[in-house]
């Protein structure tokens, strides 16, 4: 009879996570996000993270998708941003990235970092995988810099 207990609680917390996930998850899109894939560990090819992403002012902040923790899990700041690449997606990383991506190669400038979770450092590399009505987005807020904060060009 515990036994039964303890599965019957057991999957009442697993029901209760994957609830908890799926309610963030839709107010995270709600609030402005957008799907998009991020890969810091570039030697990787199975590295990328699922998550929501938004514009919050002059940050790119990205919560990821199977994380309960309240704030992003990661800062990019615009200041010191700029695109290195433009690609699509290889076979092995077809899995990981949202369907139609286009996959960025970025570097951003940032010493120090402006918080924990900022990311940066001197050339810091990622890669960033989006669908391509994501990216029309993210290359008009990269670019829509307020007057006389010099910006490098965005492709």
């Amino acid at each position: 009879m515990e036994i039964l207990w303890f599965i019957g609680t057991l999957l009442a917390v697993v029901a209760a996570i994957v609830i908890l996930l799926g309610i963030r998850r839709v107010r995270l899109i709600r609030m402005g996000g957008i799907n998009v894939a991020l890969r810091t560990h570039l030697d990787n090819p199975r590295g990328w993270h699922l998550g929501v992403a938004r514009y919050h002012g002059d940050e790119f902040t990205w919560y990821r998708a199977l994380s309960l923790r309240n704030g992003p899990n990661r800062i990019i700041q615009r200041d010191g941003f700029e695109i290195d690449d433009r690609r699509e997606p290889e076979a092995q990383e077809l899995y990981g990235v949202p369907n139609g991506a286009i996959i960025l190669r970025c570097r951003a400038e940032l010493d120090p970092p402006r918080s924990k979770r900022a990311f940066g450092g001197p050339d810091t590399v990622v890669e960033i995988a989006m669908t391509s009505d994501a990216l029309t987005g993210f290359l008009s807020w990269l670019e829509s810099a307020p007057p006389g904060r010099r910006l490098p060009f965005a492709s």
